[in-house]
């Protein structure tokens, strides 16, 4: 398998990726990346090499989300029992007083329609200070599928249950458990790699420089995290900035790990104008991730 990578992936202004590998091809779901409450649906990249991309726009049924204005972003999505349920954010409540946050959807097919599921928000209120955005759906070698999301500077994880209308709770009671690490913002992510847990998250502003992804390992999905470091931030590039929101693809035929990511391009002064990238993902001798170098095309 020989991979040829052009970052970034579509001159498009997409974010907040979500990268998956579902029925021989790469998917990766996005944010239109434009004035918030113009962002009326999503998008999802589609390739068989990773070189070549199809976009799917308007992957969303919305008729089932009368009480969406408009800011629909941040999205994951997870396979189970053949159906794909679709989770992302709505309306950016501030509070209790609008209705919003994590919504769910479902599709027989991983590029959709994606169909309302619930009626009502999965998670429509603030839990240990997290607002209800940028989730996370991963499931672990046990079948297990864990939702972590979270804003303000707050993350929770908690249990989908056996249908994906809710959540089960933690042998401790707790439906939404707080794991929030060091310099967390938004954006969580998490892989399994060697029996270790390694979670990904965005820090800084978003429409900024200083945005940067960081990473931690643990023993189990919540944690505790330990050796927490930056692994993607603008360095010395001199034609990107402000890396973060971050997917990835393992590539198992190659072992190898990708990360997927939006970023700026350091001409265009606009914080709404972000791409989608995907660069190599390394590891060191006792599995730390590296430090990963923003291209502009790489061969694997």
């Amino acid at each position: 398998m020989k991979i040829d990578i052009k970052n970034p992936l579509s001159t498009g202004w997409y974010a907040d990726p979500e990268a998956r590998f579902y029925e021989g091809k790469y998917y990766i779901y996005v944010t239109h990346s434009s004035s918030f409450y113009n962002q009326p649906n999503q998008s999802c990249f589609v390739s068989e090499d990773l070189t070549n991309w199809e976009i799917v726009e308007n992957i969303i049924d919305m008729s089932a989300f009368p009480w969406i204005k408009g800011a629909v972003w941040a999205p994951t999505v997870i396979e189970k029992n053949g159906k794909y349920y679709y989770i992302f954010a709505s309306n950016d409540i501030p509070h209790m007083s609008e209705i919003g946050g994590l919504e769910i959807a479902v599709s027989d097919s991983p590029t959709g329609p994606f169909k309302g599921y619930l009626g009502r928000p999965l998670v429509g209120e603030f839990h240990n200070g997290a607002q209800p955005i940028d989730a996370h759906l991963f499931k672990d070698d046990d079948g297990v599928i864990y939702l972590f999301y979270g804003g303000w500077g707050h993350c929770n994880i908690a249990i989908m249950n056996d249908d994906m209308t809710g959540f089960v709770p933690f042998p401790d009671g707790e439906i939404f458990k707080e794991i929030t690490p060091p310099d967390y913002v938004e954006g969580p992510c998490m892989f399994k790699r060697d029996g270790k847990y390694y979670f990904m998250w965005s820090a800084g502003d978003w429409g900024k420089g200083d945005y940067h992804v960081n990473t931690a390992v643990a023993s189990h999905p919540y944690g505790p995290f330990e050796n927490c470091h930056t692994i993607l931030s603008t360095g010395e590039s001199k034609f990107a900035n402000g890396p973060g929101h971050n997917g990835y693809l393992y590539l198992p035929e190659l072992d190898k790990y990708l990360i997927v990511y939006h970023r700026h391009h350091n001409e265009i002064k606009e914080f709404n104008a972000r791409f989608i990238c995907i660069d190599k993902m390394d590891f060191d001798s006792d599995g730390n991730i590296l430090p990963v170098t923003m291209t502009e095309e790489w061969s694997l």
